[in-house]
């Protein structure tokens, strides 16, 4: 029997989406992923939910990619990660989620565990987390929406300065520059988010939903060319030598010599 990767539980008008492969740091592999896009479409179409809260077992958020499991799924046109029915919680392959999401993330939290961050509307971390947006150390390039939101979220000199150099930052510094709303105690993450999830939950469903359709309208708009792109430039990476380099580096735990082909 195969394990469930996403744990789902309800909370009155909240469901609670658990991220379960702690032993792994919560990597993300094509089982994970399909499981979280299934999961996030029930929720969009459960009329009873009106606030998701996504959150992690074990002391950690997310590792990022199982690159190894995931890069399976490339082909010419990149990644297909998305499953049939299902709702890309990136929201690049597809809508996003019509409900408000709230994230409580802890310890390592990288790469595309920032970009969930990037396209939730809450987030709260707790004073462990560690964040990066490592994807140029391996030769790749961020692909969940980071190149338009992240400088949309924080402003370019924050943001350029943890695309280009793939540097880790603390949750004290995440507050500071704006990618995340609060930082909590240790281990207190998901108590803060499902009491903020509650806020939201209390308010006029059609009108909380309204206003994330109005307020993303303008955010669509700059987006859609330049992430329109991202297949095309990650096929690009995904055949280069130095991500042959940098996937290399990543097992052995050594630094990469990249030479730009």
């Amino acid at each position: 029997m195969v394990e469930t990767l996403i744990e789902v539980d309800d909370h009155g008008h909240i469901r609670h989406l658990q991220l379960n492969r702690a032993e792994k740091m919560n990597a993300a592999n094509r089982q994970m992923l399909s499981e979280l896009s299934l999961a996030y479409a029930e929720a969009d179409r459960d009329d009873n939910v009106r606030v998701v809260v996504v959150s992690a077992a074990g002391e950690h958020f997310t590792a990022g990619l199982d690159l190894a499991d995931v890069l399976g799924t490339a082909n010419e046109s990149g990644l297909q990660l998305t499953p049939a029915g299902g709702i890309d919680p990136w929201g690049i392959t597809t809508e996003p989620i019509s409900k408000p999401v709230v994230l409580a993330v802890q310890g390592t939290c990288l790469t595309l565990g920032v970009e969930l961050i990037l396209a939730s509307e809450l987030s709260v971390a707790d004073e462990t987390t560690v964040f990066g947006q490592l994807e140029v150390t391996r030769g790749i390039m961020p692909f969940g929406g980071a190149t338009t939101r992240f400088p949309a979220r924080v402003g370019w000199a924050n943001a350029s300065r943890y695309l280009l150099t793939g540097e880790t930052f603390n949750a004290e510094e995440a507050l500071r520059i704006g990618l995340i709303n609060e930082v909590v105690p240790r281990g207190t993450q998901v108590e803060r988010a499902l009491e903020l999830a509650t806020l939201i939950a209390d308010q006029a469903p059609l009108a909380i939903q309204a206003t994330l359709r109005n307020a993303r309208m303008a955010r669509a708009a700059i987006e859609k060319e330049a992430l329109g792109s991202l297949p095309q430039e990650l096929a690009g990476l995904l055949a280069s030598e130095d991500f042959k380099a940098g996937v290399a580096s990543f097992a052995t735990r050594s630094k990469p010599e990249f030479t730009g082909k």
